[in-house]
């Protein structure tokens, strides 16, 4: 039996912030990679990278990886929408800015709120945890809204792709609580996606015309040595070890966080400057993870109860 926790406690939100604090500085590395390596043929390098990471550690540690375990299905359906979410995002930057996908990517919190209690009543928000979500997005929103004005019909049509990528990213969520996958190991959760990934994206670099190599600078390879092990490895592991043991809904307000990190970090790496909006920004996402997990008061019967037992 899985221990699966009503609430996040230090370890948890430590984890939570560590990886969307990388995650952020993650946008700022293939940012600057992207100028030597295309952006799809770098993530089938990551992907592969990751799948051959998690094998070497899954044979290390004695995790079976192929084991007829009934977690095909969902595997695949989780491999399938994780692969489309990259796709939906790397296309959707053909034709809208980064700013604006980045925006709509991060409804992704919105889908799994709405669709996840269905399976799992327990990740059921309460209203004031609505307020706090919509708070966190807006604070993310005030961050990128300098890019916001007209929209052309192209860029329309990339706004949808990212809209598209963050309901992927959500349903990614749910295929992992509501399918087999909710009792598979945390390894085994992420080698569907990220083996499925790599199968798909080289295709899509040839579709998009990208151009494959290898011959790149020392600083492009670290940064994808440390995409792929930091990244692709490491905190997607702690991310799907997490889904395991706590609320999804609760830890999914969190990711408000890694667009405010990988602006945070281009002040502080690129120096780009600081802005008054970013400092809101922070501010209303920060209050808006602590009103989605705000643990509710017990009632006034239950603390009688619990007074009389001590």
């Amino acid at each position: 039996m899985i221990e699966r926790k009503t609430h996040l406690d230090t370890r948890a939100i430590s984890l939570l912030v560590a990886c969307c604090a990388f995650w952020g500085l993650q946008q700022i590395l293939i940012k600057t990679t992207v100028v030597e390596v295309p952006p799809l043929w770098q993530a089938s390098i990551r992907m592969a990278g990751a799948v051959v990471l998690l094998w070497l550690w899954c044979v290390a540690r004695g995790v079976p990886l192929f084991d007829r375990d009934g977690t095909l299905p969902g595997g695949l359906l989780a491999g399938l929408l994780f692969a489309g979410e990259f796709c939906c995002i790397y296309l959707g930057l053909q034709d809208t800015t980064a700013s604006r996908l980045t925006v709509f990517l991060y409804t992704s919190p919105f889908w799994v709120a709405v669709f996840l209690p269905r399976w799992a009543p327990s990740e059921q928000l309460r209203g004031w945890q609505w307020v706090g979500l919509a708070l966190a997005f807006g604070g993310v929103v005030l961050a990128f809204s300098e890019s916001f004005g007209h929209s052309s019909p192209r860029q329309l049509r990339g706004d949808l792709l990212a809209l598209a990528s963050g309901m992927l990213w959500g349903l990614t969520t749910l295929s992992i609580r509501a399918t087999k996958l909710a009792t598979a190991s945390a390894e085994k959760t992420l080698f569907y996606q990220v083996a499925v990934t790599a199968a798909v994206s080289p295709f899509l670099s040839l579709a998009l015309g990208e151009t494959w190599g290898l011959s790149y600078s020392p600083m492009a390879w670290g940064s994808i040595a440390v995409q792929t092990v930091i990244g692709a490895f490491a905190s997607y592991l702690t991310w799907m070890w997490l889904l395991r043991h706590y609320p999804a809904t609760q830890m999914s307000s969190f990711t408000f966080l890694t667009p405010l990190f990988a602006l945070a970090f281009g002040v502080m790496l690129l120096g780009e400057p600081l802005t008054l909006r970013l400092v809101l920004a922070l501010a209303g996402v920060g209050l808006g993870i602590v009103m989605v997990n705000r643990r509710k008061a017990p009632a006034v019967g239950a603390k009688k109860a619990a007074s009389k037992a001590a």
